[in-house]
């Protein structure tokens, strides 16, 4: 009978494996004590934005599946964020019309630039959404940020208008697993495409305040309209933006977070570390 040539190595192996379940599982229980009970319980913070306080925020699909969920916001008129967008190098989608459909098919499949392309529409208080920008990644419409956005109050805790919107990334073109037609399917770590956007802005100056509000919940394996899994933390980063575009030189305020969210947060960035091994 031939012996093990590396009994040690095996059994190290198993070691590193029990521990790292270990570690997964009390991070799993910890969070869930976190999210599922202690946070409910005691704070549900909208105090940045209590205007928010319970509203939905998840979109629905032209047949009322829950689309992607909200994880952004902005607050600014109009022209602000047109002004912030078009700086920071995204562009305005295109209405969907036979000839932008045909455009979008094309630069798909020929890998041809479409920096305009469209998106299809998503719903929220019973309309489409009012805006949406998107940055292509490699040139084509086949891989590419994107953002919903739709205005619900003309005026925030600020007394400007309060956008919030849905952020996530295009990764491919495919079927639809609810209805069966082409659409584009989305990358699961939706909450690193929120900060992709934040970000962007931030570094571009058209940002004067940041903070966090409670969105749709800490959701792992969440599915949106066309049966993609996201996973999320669960808040919406909101931006008050610069007037008028005008650029800012210094870094935006950031508003504290409750403590409690701080340490569900800090949590959740190690179980994910974790799930992404």
């Amino acid at each position: 009978m031939a012996n093990n040539p590396m009994p040690g190595k095996n059994s190290q192996f198993r070691t590193i494996i029990k521990r790292s379940s270990i570690v997964v599982a009390a991070l799993a229980v910890l969070y869930a004590l976190l999210a599922y009970v202690l946070l409910p319980a005691v704070w549900t913070h909208n105090e940045h934005q209590p205007g928010l306080a319970g509203r939905p925020m998840f979109t629905l699909t032209r047949q009322g599946i829950p689309g992607d969920p909200i994880n952004v916001g902005f607050v600014g008129d109009r022209e602000d964020i047109v002004l912030a967008m078009d700086k920071i190098g995204w562009f305005a989608a295109n209405k969907v019309t036979l000839r932008s459909s045909a455009e979008i098919i094309g630069s798909v499949l020929l890998h041809r630039a479409y920096q305009a392309a469209p998106v299809s529409a998503l719903y929220y208080d019973g309309r489409p959404e009012d805006l949406a920008y998107e940055k292509p990644e490699d040139g084509s419409a086949d891989r590419r940020h994107h953002v919903r956005l739709w205005r619900i109050l003309d005026a925030g805790l600020e007394g400007r208008p309060l956008w919030i919107g849905a952020s996530t990334f295009d990764r491919g073109v495919g079927l639809s697993r609810y209805t069966g037609q082409v659409t584009h399917h989305i990358a699961p770590q939706i909450d690193q495409e929120r900060d992709f956007l934040i970000n962007d802005l931030k570094i571009g100056g058209m940002a004067e305040t940041q903070y966090m509000v409670t969105g749709i919940g800490s959701t792992l394996i969440g599915h949106n309209g066309e049966g993609d899994l996201y996973q999320t933390d669960g808040e919406i980063w909101i931006l008050q933006l610069v007037l008028k575009g005008n650029k800012r030189t210094e870094p935006p305020l950031v508003l504290d977070e409750p403590t409690l969210v701080q340490a569900k947060n800090t949590i959740w960035n190690a179980l994910m570390d974790v799930v992404g091994q």
